[in-house]
């Protein structure tokens, strides 16, 4: 019987994806670079970034640093302007936090995280969240999740994790955590054979937890 569910936050409870990729290839088209969607979408599937382009370009990180600022500027305008509302996330974690603990965690900065979720309803339905910057490493190691049984004192058997992306699902996989598949259009071209269950909508997700 699952107890606590690992959520992955962009995609999954807030549709912040696009504008990531917006903000990026906005700042890299500053330095005469087109990042093209499914060239942006296979390097995060496997836990990459979109500077790759930029280094593939001959460009030095020294030069990246002041264009890696902007880029985090126009994302953090993003967040506050942008609709990145997915409908009824509050009603389904409310029904759900009656039966299970939560937790997200994230490979989103805490300043950014803090900037989707000010005034959101969410995290009040959290035990606790977990950012890029408190744990060893990012998706695709096992590090994040591994992180999210230890603040719960959970056993592997007792966890579920709830993605929507291929780099979400390897750190599941490799933490031995059954993973749940949201379906994201935005991250439909990724791999997903690792994944135990799939829903459409994450409205589906009590009933799937109460029939498995």
């Amino acid at each position: 019987m699952k107890k606590y569910i690992l959520f992955d936050n962009d995609g999954v409870l807030v549709e912040t994806e696009i504008w990531y990729y917006e903000a990026n290839k906005i700042i890299l088209k500053t330095l005469g670079l087109d990042l093209e969607l499914p060239y942006y979408l296979e390097i995060m599937a496997k836990g990459g970034n979109a500077w790759q382009l930029a280094y593939e370009a001959g460009i030095s990180e020294e030069t990246i640093v002041p264009y890696r600022k902007k880029r985090d500027l126009i994302y953090q305008d993003f967040l506050q302007n942008k609709n990145i509302e997915i409908p009824g996330v509050t009603k389904i974690l409310e029904a759900l936090s009656k039966k299970y603990k939560m937790a997200v965690i994230t490979t989103s900065r805490r300043v950014d995280f803090d900037l989707i979720h000010k005034n959101r309803g969410i995290i009040k339905y959290m035990d606790f969240t977990l950012c890029v910057e408190e744990y060893e490493k990012a998706k695709p190691h096992p590090a994040p999740y591994l992180a999210g049984l230890k603040r719960f004192q959970a056993a592997k058997e007792e966890s579920i994790v709830v993605e929507d992306s291929q780099r979400g699902l390897s750190s599941a996989y490799a933490a031995g955590i059954d993973c749940i598949m949201v379906k994201n259009d935005f991250t439909s071209t990724h791999d997903f054979s690792n994944a135990q269950y799939f829903i459409d909508k994450l409205s589906d997700l009590e009933e799937l937890l109460e029939n498995k």
